[in-house]
């Protein structure tokens, strides 16, 4: 099975944090300020001069503070320094009193006021408290609704409770990615703290017992060389040899932890073509029974390579990615082909660090075959698929 290109961007901000920066900040206000469109009716009524102009100055700045209040709660829920649960409370409380004032003293055109209530309510407020108090919202609604003879006040009633619970939704939505985010990075640290636990039990299991082994031996070949140099002789030699031991052990390890893994190297492949605009079509799962570390690495270099080549020279807008194991004359061998349909840059076929990996994978007993072709640029990359055998160039 192959994953194609992910279907939908990354949004522009990360959900669940506040704004880092202006480009963060603007879908944010758009999300917030698309609400606002509840207030048209309310503005109308005031622009129309239905009302006194005490009246009207009163509803102005009613308005006003009720549209401050509500982004003042909305920011700083998004925010990290948010608002305390008691002033949060009464903040909402204040928006209902604004609501119900204003309904009733200047007619039902603002009754859509306790809309913005009830998005309070279910933005700002822990979920049992938002279960109960958008129903309040929608009950007061519907009793000022009558008390000013609004008909349709039913109609925004619903409108009210979809509106309200799906704020709660999207609550909740918010804080299961930021702890799926905080969880990631503890699982990173994690694997990062037990790598480092790993690479200081091999230093120790590698160096410990040579170090006491060299200790020991110049010790006595301090207390030899007075009076048996030929002996001294003999201990140096061993601790000569000790250390070169211990230095080809380091090397080892050290190399262990380099090698690449051909999955590591295929998630990556993934994110580095899709992050580039390029269309990609990858292996879900590498497949690497029988397969050698030696060959296993000389593939993912292979690849790591192919990639390269694609991003930075190709000017490809599709790119493919097969992995496939064949039975040949010498052996099963696992074959990793990666083709475009770029260009594939000036001297694509011969350059690029592709001398280097076909010596690489020569050394793990496979080959290489790169070039061009009628739609863009192909790379072939094999190596034997059973670990206690070779495959010669010619696989």
């Amino acid at each position: 099975m192959r994953q194609g290109r992910a279907a939908d961007e990354l949004p522009l901000m990360p959900l669940g944090q506040s704004p880092r920066n202006r480009r963060e900040l603007r879908p944010k206000v758009l999300w917030i300020g698309v609400w606002l469109v509840f207030l048209s009716p309310i503005v109308h009524d005031l622009a129309s001069g239905h009302h006194t102009a005490g009246g009207t100055l009163a509803g102005s700045l009613g308005l006003v503070v009720f549209v401050g209040i509500y982004l003042t709660l909305v920011f700083r829920n998004m925010s990290r320094s948010a608002l305390p649960a008691r002033l949060v409370g009464a903040l909402i409380a204040l928006l209902g009193a604004l609501a119900i004032l204003l309904s009733v003293t200047l007619g039902p055109h603002w009754l859509g006021l306790f809309v913005y209530v009830s998005v309070a309510c279910g933005a700002t407020l822990p979920l049992r408290a938002a279960y109960w108090t958008i129903p309040l919202t929608a009950g007061a609604m519907t009793l000022v609704g009558l008390y000013v003879g609004e008909d349709d006040a039913l109609n925004l009633v619903i409108t009210l409770l979809l509106i309200g619970f799906a704020m709660t939704g999207v609550r909740q939505l918010v804080r299961t990615t930021v702890e799926l985010r905080q969880a990631r990075a503890t699982v990173a640290q994690l694997a990062a703290n037990e790598e480092r636990l790993r690479l200081a039990r091999d230093l120790h299991d590698l160096l410990g017992h040579s170090l006491s082994l060299i200790t020991l031996k110049s010790e006595l070949a301090g207390r030899m060389l007075p009076a048996h140099p030929d002996k001294a002789a003999q201990q140096v030699a061993d601790i000569e040899q000790v250390s070169r031991q211990a230095l080809v052990d380091v090397r080892e390890a050290v190399s262990g932890y380099r090698r690449p893994r051909l999955a590591d190297e295929l998630a990556g492949a993934r994110v580095a073509l899709t992050a580039a605009g390029i269309t990609v079509e990858v292996p879900a799962e590498p497949g690497l029974e029988g397969v050698g570390e030696d060959s296993e690495s000389a593939l993912a270099w292979a690849l790591r390579e192919a990639v390269t080549n694609v991003v930075r020279h190709s000017g490809a807008g599709r790119c493919t990615v097969d992995l496939v194991r064949r039975q040949t004359l010498d052996g099963p061998v696992l074959e990793l082909s990666v083709e475009d349909n770029g260009s594939g840059g000036p001297g694509a076929a011969a350059g690029n660090g592709l001398t280097g990996l076909t010596e690489r994978l020569e050394k793990a007993g496979g080959s290489l075959d790169a070039g061009g072709t009628r739609h863009g640029f192909r790379l072939v990359a094999r190596v034997p698929a059973d670990s206690s055998g070779d495959v010669g160039s010619g696989a």
